[in-house]
């Protein structure tokens, strides 16, 4: 999922707003849990106690999950929905189209209505001091601009693909993206239908495990 890097992306970054909504919502409901669930795309490299413990243990698996949805069927096929000229940014393309899905139908994901979950996340990072540099910057964006609800509308993708494409060296690899993304959008979904429950076994099994 988000936080994988991607040919002609900007070295050492990743671009905003990906898909943190799934991994919020996959990483657990605590404020450690949640805090390390976006941590996963700011912090890199090796964890050596720098963050508290159960915040660490909340990157490890935002890091197991994005090695399980890399490898599962369902998004192997998704990707190779895409004409071969696009498959060497599929995977970000699916990153933003996933959280729409996801943002569209949370009701069948979960118990808590979208708007009460993202106030929520927006809460513990503007309670959290200490949050990585990066992170720390666009956290108020994020909650002023509600970034995680506005994922229901999919006409935000093509805003999200702007600032994008302003970020790269290469902005064509974008080109046409949207259009692809509309015109695969229902075989697109079914693959996120199928994927999904099993990424959220996945993370559930994870989390439960001693």
């Amino acid at each position: 999922m988000a936080g994988r890097r991607y040919p002609g992306w900007p070295s050492g970054s990743k671009l905003d707003a990906m898909n943190y909504l799934a991994h919020l919502h996959l990483g657990g409901s605590q404020p450690a849990q949640l805090l390390g669930s976006l941590y996963g795309d700011f912090v890199k490299g090796p964890l050596v106690g720098h963050y508290p413990a159960d915040i660490e243990a909340a990157i490890r698996l935002h890091r197991r999950i994005d090695v399980f949805t890399d490898s599962h069927p369902r998004v192997l096929q998704a990707k190779a929905r895409f004409p071969a000229e696009r498959r060497r940014t599929a995977g970000i393309l699916l990153d933003l189209f996933f959280d729409h899905c996801l943002a569209q139908h949370w009701q069948d994901y979960a118990d808590e209505p979208l708007p009460c979950f993202t106030s929520r996340v927006y809460r513990v990072l503007a309670a959290e001091p200490a949050l990585p540099a990066r992170l720390a910057r666009i956290a108020p964006r994020m909650a002023a601009q509600d970034w995680l609800g506005s994922y229901q509308e999919f006409a935000v993708l093509e805003q999200v693909l702007q600032g994008m494409r302003r970020r790269l060296s290469r902005p064509q690899l974008l080109d046409g993206a949207l259009d692809e993304l509309a015109a695969l959008y229902q075989p697109l979904s079914e693959d996120f239908r199928q994927f999904y429950p099993d990424v959220q076994a996945f993370a559930r099994r994870q989390i439960d495990a001693p």
